[in-house]
């Protein structure tokens, strides 16, 4: 797990030498030689060239070898004004900043489809349902726009959960700072960071705060994949019949040749209920820990590095999915379907003048009595109804939540770090 930190490892020891020119604890040539050496060592963390071998403890320690090899005592002046705690969390900040955005893109090209399927499909009736009782008339440009928007949603609380990453803690050593006049503020932005963790004690307390966070995150991400997975593996089946599943997601049964089963639906949910689970784990790991820094901690990365894979690859088989889903049109004409439109006709009473009490009654009477007969005209046109969906809106939130992150800023600083 820790190779997955290695490019991150380079990009802060990179901001921390230019750091250490600045405050006189490197000399310019020192500083030239570090930095040539880290931007000769970056591309092998990309292309799996980099290894740590077999007696060095971790990546921080590699790194930190290889610029001594390679540079001899320069190399060993690289730890000046830092600590091993500030130096794990600079690249874990860094690298949950990298993976929640990739995380926010991935949910962004879910969410195009989402929003592609919504219009598509925006005269297509589908039953709604209340309790798994058939309620009153939706579309599929209900159903496919409403888990754009919880998306939107989701959106904002991977914000939220990038924006906590995205704060330095570099230069709060062991968790009480250091005597040297480090400049904490360069390296936030050499590092594109949006800003310090300010008190260098609780710098270390982040740690467990941002997997915490950045696991909540995930969770909110997984918890509407696994909420539409559900819904796909419900309508995909006979007795629902709303849509069906392309053969590549499908697959049989060991003994019947009727069968097409949503296996990947399936496992979709499930891998996503899986993800709802991590973040508990993490609040039992930091449960009554003092503050300062304890070994317990090592453990969060085996929850939180695997999360991110985990979710990137079920956005992935969602968005596939989606693009290949059939819908089934003119659900509503098959006439089991007659009492969704119950509300229409009480509605319709209702705009003649009779009371709504006295017109609910009528309908039920009218039902009971098998007097009842449905008209299927639809006129839903107040916002985010079947006739008005309203799409824009929840498009714009989108955007906005994404221009939220501010990962421009850091990107740049990164790139620029490395030219």
């Amino acid at each position: 797990m820790d190779l997955h930190l290695a490019p991150f490892d380079v990009l802060g020891n990179l901001a921390h030498a230019q750091m250490l020119e600045t405050i006189g604890l490197l000399s310019p040539s020192d500083y030239e030689q570090l930095a040539a050496e880290l931007k000769r060592i970056y591309p092998q963390t990309q292309s799996g060239e980099f290894v740590i071998e077999d007696d060095v403890e971790d990546v921080h320690s590699q790194v930190e070898l290889m610029l001594t090899r390679a540079l001899g005592d320069v190399g060993k002046k690289i730890h000046s004004g830092r600590s091993r705690n500030d130096q794990v969390l600079v690249d874990l900040k860094l690298f949950t900043r990298s993976r929640l955005w990739r995380v926010a893109e991935a949910t962004r090209r879910v969410f195009d489809r989402l929003i592609q399927r919504s219009e598509q499909h925006k005269a297509d009736l589908l039953p709604g349902y209340t309790h798994l009782q058939i309620a009153m008339p939706s579309s599929f440009g209900l159903w496919f726009g409403a888990y754009a928007e919880a998306l939107s949603d989701d959106m904002l609380t991977l914000q939220t959960a990038y924006r906590f990453a995205n704060r330095n803690p570099l230069g709060s050593g062991a968790g009480y700072g250091s005597s040297f006049p480090l400049n904490r503020t360069l390296t936030t932005e050499l590092l594109g960071f949006e800003g310090l963790h300010v008190n260098v004690v609780y710098a270390q307390m982040s740690r467990g705060k941002t997997e915490q966070t950045a696991l909540n995150a995930l969770a909110a991400v997984a918890t509407t994949l696994a909420r539409l997975a559900m819904d796909v593996c419900l309508y995909n089946s006979q007795n629902f019949a709303f849509l069906t599943l392309p053969d590549a997601l499908t697959t049989g049964s060991s003994i019947m040749p009727h069968k097409k089963n949503p296996d990947v639906a399936e496992l979709l949910r499930g891998k996503c209920n899986r993800l709802k689970a991590l973040p508990m784990e993490v609040t039992l790991v930091m449960s009554n820990l003092p503050s300062g820094y304890h070994r317990d901690m090592q453990l969060l990365k085996e929850v939180l590095m695997p999360a991110f894979d985990d979710l990137l690859d079920c956005l992935d088989i969602t968005a596939y999915m989606l693009e290949h889903i059939e819908v089934k049109p003119n659900l509503l004409e098959d006439s089991k379907y007659d009492l969704l439109f119950s509300v229409e006709r009480v509605n319709e009473l209702v705009l003649s003048g009779v009371p709504f009490r006295e017109a609910y009654r009528t309908v039920g009477k009218e039902i009971a009595e098998h007097t009842y007969l449905p008209s299927r005209e639809l006129h839903h046109t107040h916002e985010g109804s079947i006739g008005n969906l309203m799409n824009e809106q929840i498009v714009a939130a989108m955007e906005q939540a994404m221009a939220g992150f501010g990962a421009d800023k850091a990107k740049t600083a990164e790139e620029a770090l490395l030219v």
